[in-house]
């Protein structure tokens, strides 16, 4: 189901239609500042296994999650200083950070390192959905099994994943993800160059 959504300035109703989803274990699909987002609630195991499965990955797959501030970064990451300075630096913005994980990670979204992707998008749409929330929303890209590029249509995004329970959709998104930069082991390493530039990280 497609839910068109202003994108500058959701509409509370649209924005708590999509939570009630999310609250009951639903799947959906969403705009962020860089490519359209599949995610659902952070702490529901059941949901994270129905992601998987709408987008037919395994539980290889690595999942990143949005948190609606810099401030509630802390709860779900370590955080020094110095990684704070970063943070605050780059986000919001179109990046994603992999920190070492606090305990109120689910496991099955860490790495082997303990460590998690956190974004912090620079989207209105976005930034309503998890503040509405209360809690992060898991990121993935929505793109098909095999393919390179993102879907850019919410439309194609209903047609390509039948198991969402609820698109929010905007104009055409972007082709370009966020730059993945990991700061867990103490220093800057850029996994993936993307939508955010890196000149300034290095």
């Amino acid at each position: 189901m497609l839910l068109p959504i202003n994108p500058l300035h959701p509409e509370p109703r649209k924005i708590r239609r999509a939570v009630d989803f999310i609250e009951s274990g639903g799947v959906i699909g969403y705009p962020t500042d860089t490519v359209y987002g599949l995610g659902c609630d952070l702490m529901n195991k059941h949901a994270i296994d129905r992601l998987r499965q709408v987008k037919g990955v395994n539980a290889k797959k690595r999942l990143a999650f949005i948190c609606p501030d810099l401030s509630d970064i802390a709860k779900y990451a370590v955080v020094d200083n110095a990684t704070y300075r970063v943070l605050k630096h780059f986000l919001p913005g179109p990046y994603c950070f992999v920190l070492q994980a606090t305990r109120e990670v689910p496991k099955m979204v860490q790495t082997k390192q303990k460590t998690v992707g956190i974004r912090v998008p620079e989207h209105p749409v976005t930034q309503a959905l998890v503040r509405e929330l209360g809690r992060p929303v898991i990121s993935t890209t929505a793109k098909r099994l095999g393919e390179d590029e993102p879907l850019t249509d919410p439309w194609e995004i209903v047609e390509s994943f039948p198991g969402l329970d609820l698109v929010l959709g905007v104009d055409a998104g972007g082709i370009t993800p966020a730059t993945v930069v990991d700061l867990s082991n103490g220093y800057v390493q850029i996994l993936r160059e993307g939508a955010g530039p890196v000149d300034n990280l290095l």
